[in-house]
């Protein structure tokens, strides 16, 4: 009898095209196993020699959450370093220390959780840390190259597999889960979506994660967008990955569902792919999904789609061929480019002369910041650490450098008259670790209960505290640890950081008698003093008295008046007052850091403010000698900072997001219609205090030589700019258009290209963009698609937005705008021209959009401009559901129609069709008014 070796399984051969081989294996697994690819957390498969496997690696700026990594900038400030080379070498870096990082931990994922491509549209969004711009077109360029970094340069495997958050106009922390975004279709195309687009069209994409929100009414988990959309764009398998708790979110505070069945089912049947929920524990979305197999909600060909997926990835990574790079962890290389992309986010916003600094300059480094080297929830664990004290020591040196922090000391007296103290401990490392799953759980610092509780006694410590703004409080203790509250509830000085999902180092004085009450944030209790310790409860809160030994401002005032020119940073906490879950609710620098600010300018003129923050401040600049901005910069950022300061390096970060002068110019948090809240650079038409693009150098640029000549295909662009400076500097070249005379609102200027480049004293670099004809395209909301309308284009080329050095104009044939066609297709409510009083809501729980009066009020207003109505109609129908009416008129005269519900539908989605005479021929422009609480979906007109 002749053996005859095994057969190898088509779907471990080789030789095969990846989609063959999960044809193979995709057969090969059991409808139970099929349903365990479901959760974020899948199990192995053994009989296949299947590993387990788990969605969700955070890698914002570097590995997150799994310990020691190479911290890079915020995401913020690589957008700011405009630099794609740059961008996708640091996504290199981390995808490299991924593998490494795996190779001793698997709890380390190859599905990585990055970047986050939502546009900065506004800037109190509580993560706009996390965006890379408010422009489109810098973000998908910003964000392809990381992905690009991410993904690797193998010819066949990817070294991770990048997911884009968060699908899809996402900006508002407050009410997230619950909120809708209205998005008109303009908006939609124009802005909203082109951002994903052109990233995952670039092609080292693998998936998307939803956002919590809604979207016209609708959760981003149910978006018909993933289907109408997102995989319209490639031809890869996309892997779709809810959000943490998400699922669950479509029944428990969303109410869209009235089961987890029916959500989990929509869901999986919209596009998700995996679940994300209830952490590591699969037990309850599979019991979703088996109880919709049974009630016919899903069939086991919707399953097979998701497990395909996931398994196109898995074969990307080479999980089934044992492919596996070494990676790399913490190298010199990582470390030089840490350094570098710190130099490259940093923004000189102005400048009279007093940068860079003269060798010898006696300098004093004082503020909040000048000593801290700030994480964010979705940082590594620092290897390296640098602040701008240590940096400006490094290069000065310390005899040349005083520091003031700006803290105010105080001690808390109690009404029996001992002050709280913070008995002396020996140190251990914190309890706990930073969790290794995707989920919400994860705290930067577990409490520990293993230091001794406050206490009071005659004489007290001294704490340093800081006002973050809106009166939230951080108390430090003199060995340089903060005030926490653990779970057993007891006040101990154990935190080496404020941090975590709950941030338990926060605090808040609140007036009360002849003192005040000491509220913990974390918990919402107050402190009380009892026998057994300091600790947070619901009764017999203390009355203490804030007794103030220094105020900040005098121990700046001190050391600037020392100096020849005093560094104040200042900037945020991020953890405090504008993070995940919280927005801001100001541009304006909290008042605390405002007093440090005003001290050191009256000390001494040579003021230079650096704020060191992840979003946008309003702040008088006029005054100061010199204003700088960089994110939080990472392991490197004080080194950097001080290597700027001091002339080593020239700026040349340029700002990512507009920098409004006043809370009066910011748009509603939840108005995402850009187009008719004149929102970002695109449509502002304010004075900004510092524009898009803007930031200034050591040396000077003279531009010159445009030419453009108009192709088949695209506008090839040309020009030079020269280094007329005495340094070696960067330049970032900006190229923008403006349609001249659009027939709909088009923006002020949209980037079109840009460039960075380094250019030697007296050198010259000839740049050349080709600007596609699509680039001046705008979405026909008349016709349902993109049209360039014919006319004049100007091309404005320079230093920002507004920094405009030279311009010309080109004449574009386009194509010419034609009056809707409402005979024949009637009007489809959300693609109106102008809308005043309504929002858009879903049609469906499916698909579809419908306009409603906000509110359900009486003021929603619908333009729909130039509609055709041919050799004339008679009559006038609309598909409306809920209650109310909808008055026609034409041109904006007296109604000619009104069309009412008699009785009210039974339910939201229950539409129903109203008609009325109505006479109408030619072309007209039509306006609708919305009454009462109704959805409208559509208009039609008959003869």
């Amino acid at each position: 009898m002749t053996a005859h070796p095994p057969t190898t399984p088509p779907f471990r051969d080789r030789s095969l095209p990846f989609a063959k081989r999960v044809d193979d294996l995709l057969p090969r697994l059991g409808l139970d196993e099929k349903i365990g690819f479901l959760h974020q957390f899948v199990p192995a498969v053994e009989r296949l020699g299947i590993a387990a496997f788990r969605t969700g690696q955070e890698a914002l700026h570097g590995v997150a959450w799994m310990g020691p990594a190479t911290v890079f900038p915020q995401a913020v400030g690589l957008g700011a370093t405009w630099n794609e080379d740059l961008v996708r070498r640091v996504g290199d870096a981390v995808s490299k220390e991924t593998r490494a990082m795996r190779a001793r931990d698997e709890r380390v994922g190859l599905n990585v959780w990055s970047p986050t491509v939502n546009l900065l549209r506004h800037p109190l969004w509580g993560r706009g840390e996390e965006g890379y711009s408010e422009d489109p077109r810098l973000t998908s360029a910003i964000a392809t190259a990381y992905t690009r970094g991410l993904r690797g340069d193998h010819p066949v495997y990817w070294r991770t597999a990048p997911v884009l958050k968060h699908w899809l106009a996402h900006n508002n922390e407050t009410d997230r889960d619950t909120s809708s975004s209205s998005v008109r279709p303009r908006v939609l195309h124009e802005y909203d979506l082109r951002a994903f687009r052109e990233t995952v069209e670039a092609g080292a994409v693998a998936g998307v994660m939803p956002a919590y929100n809604l979207v016209n009414g609708r959760p981003n988990h149910v978006s018909p967008y993933l289907r109408e959309h997102l995989r319209t764009w490639t031809e890869e398998e996309l892997l779709v990955c809810s959000d943490a708790g998400a699922p669950s979110n479509l029944v428990d505070s969303e109410h869209y569902f009235d089961t987890h069945e029916e959500a989990t089912a929509a869901a999986l049947r919209a596009g998700v792919d995996s679940f994300t929920d209830h952490g590591t524990d699969s037990s309850k979305i599979l019991a979703r999904v088996r109880g919709a197999l049974e009630r016919g909600l899903l069939t086991e060909a919707d399953i097979d789609a998701a497990v395909r997926r996931q398994l196109s990835v898995r074969f990307r990574l080479g999980e089934f061929d044992g492919y596996d790079e070494p990676g790399a962890f913490d190298t010199p290389e990582h470390r030089a480019l840490a350094r570098e992309a710190a130099e490259q986010a940093i923004v000189l916003l102005r400048n009279d002369g007093v940068l860079p600094l003269s060798p010898g300059t006696r300098v004093a480094v004082v503020g909040l910041l000048a000593d801290e080297c700030k994480l964010d929830w979705y940082s590594g664990t620092l290897i390296h650490r640098s602040t701008p004290l240590d940096g400006l020591y490094e290069r000065f040196g310390a005899d040349h450098v005083e520091f003031a922090e700006g803290v105010d000391r105080v001690r808390l007296r109690t009404s029996s008259g001992t002050y709280l103290s913070v008995p002396e401990a020996a140190d251990a490392p914190p309890a706990g670790a930073r969790g290794a799953e995707g989920a919400l759980d994860p705290a930067l610092l577990a409490g520990r209960t293993d230091l001794p509780p406050l206490t009071t006694d005659a004489e007290g410590s001294e704490l340093a505290l800081v006002d973050w703004g809106e009166g939230v409080l951080t108390l430090r203790a003199p060995d340089g640890r903060y005030l926490s509250v653990a779970d057993d509830g007891y006040l101990r000085a154990s935190a080496d950081q404020p941090g975590g999902w709950v941030v338990q180092e926060t605090f808040r004085l609140e007036p009360h008698a002849n003192g005040h009450l000491l509220r913990h944030l974390g918990t919402g209790g107050h402190v009380q003093v009892a026998a057994d310790g300091v600790k947070v409860a619901d009764t017999d809160p203390e009355v203490f008295a804030l007794v103030v030994a220094e105020r900040g401002e005098d121990a700046v005032t001190r050391a600037a008046a020392r100096a020849d020119v005093v560094v104040v940073v200042a900037g945020n906490d991020p953890h405090i007052n504008g993070r995940e879950t919280e927005d801001r609710t100001t541009l304006r620098l909290p008042a605390h850091q405002e007093r440090l600010l005003r001290a050191a300018r009256a000390a001494n003129p040579r003021t230079v403010l650096t704020l060191v923050s992840a979003y946008p401040y309003a702040v008088d600049a006029a005054p100061l000698a010199a204003v700088l901005w960089t994110a939080h910069g990472g392991q490197a950022a004080g080194t950097a900072l001080a290597r700027v300061l001091a002339g080593d390096t020239s700026p040349a970060g340029r700002l990512p997001q507009t920098w409004y002068a006043d809370d009066a110019d910011l748009p509603g948090l939840l108005d995402y219609d850009v187009i008719g809240g004149r929102q970002t650079y695109l449509y502002f038409e304010g004075t900004p205090l510092f524009p898009f693009g803007h930031g200034l150098s050591y040396a000077s640029f003279a531009y010159g030589g445009l030419t453009a000549r108009v192709d088949e295909d695209a506008v090839r662009v040309s020009f030079t700019v020269t280094n007329t400076g005495d340094v070696t500097a960067d330049e970032v070249a900006q190229l923008y258009t403006r349609a001249v005379d659009p027939s709909v609102p088009r923006p002020r200027r949209e980037l079109a290209a840009h460039r960075r480049i380094t250019l030697a004293p007296g050198a010259t670099a000839d740049l050349a963009f080709d600007v596609p004809l699509s680039a001046f395209a705008f979405w026909d909301v008349a016709h349902g698609r993109w049209r360039v309308e014919p006319g004049p284009y100007e091309l404005l080329v320079g230093a920002s937005s507004e920094d405009v050095r030279l311009r010309t104009t080109v004449m574009l044939d386009g194509e010419p705008g034609e009056p809707r066609p409402v005979v024949e297709r009637g009007l489809a409510a959300a693609d109106f021209d102008e809308q005043s009083g309504t929002e858009i809501t879903d049609r469906s729980r499916t698909a579809g959009d419908a306009v409603t009066p906000v509110g359900g009020g009486d003021g929603g207003e619908l333009l729909f401009r130039a509609c055709d109505f041919g050799s004339g109609v008679t009559r006038v129908t609309v598909e409306v559901a809920g209650e109310g009416s909808v008055e026609v008129s034409l041109d904006g005269g007296t109604a000619r129609a009104v069309l009412t519900l008699e009785t009210p539908t039974p339910g939201p989605y229950d539409y129903t069709t109203v008609g009325a005479g109505f006479t109408a021929a030619g072309v007209h422009d039509v306006s609708l008014r919305l009454r009462g609480p109704l959805r409208l979906a559509h208009v039609g007109f008959s003869g």
